[in-house]
């Protein structure tokens, strides 16, 4: 199984590391990481704000997120709050997923936002 990570015309990729078609493919077929996929598709949430809007256990938001951002389908931020107190929320970091099978071998393309519309991985809330 080989996967690759190449440009494509919807957007800049963050890096040219290869991608780790099963853990995509895992991540993909996983209907709670699907919800929270679903989840942060407009917003970054913490594992707590998932945990909620998901209704799955915060343990279970904590295995997901982590097989997402092995997979490099959601990216950790910092929530920096007024009140000093900072926390990890997560968004997801990807347009498209492009699964190709050729002679047996697998690959992945995944199309990534556009860098200019990233904010440099922190968000201010006020709380």
């Amino acid at each position: 199984m080989s996967a690759t990570n190449s440009p494509s015309k919807r957007g800049l990729l963050a890096d040219d590391r290869s991608i780790d078609a099963h853990a995509v493919l895992a991540a993909l077929d996983d209907d709670a990481c699907r919800d929270i996929l679903e989840a942060t598709s407009e917003e970054s949430l913490t594992a707590t704000e998932l945990s909620e809007q998901c209704e799955i256990p915060m343990s279970t938001a904590y295995r997901k997120v982590e097989k997402l951002t092995e997979a490099d389908l959601v990216e950790e931020r910092v929530r920096i709050n007024t009140s000093g107190k900072h926390a990890t929320e997560y968004r997801k970091c990807f347009d498209d997923v492009l699964v190709s099978v050729d002679g047996g071998d697998v690959e992945i393309e995944i199309t990534k936002p556009d860098a200019e519309a990233d904010n440099g991985g922190f968000a201010v809330a006020d709380d």
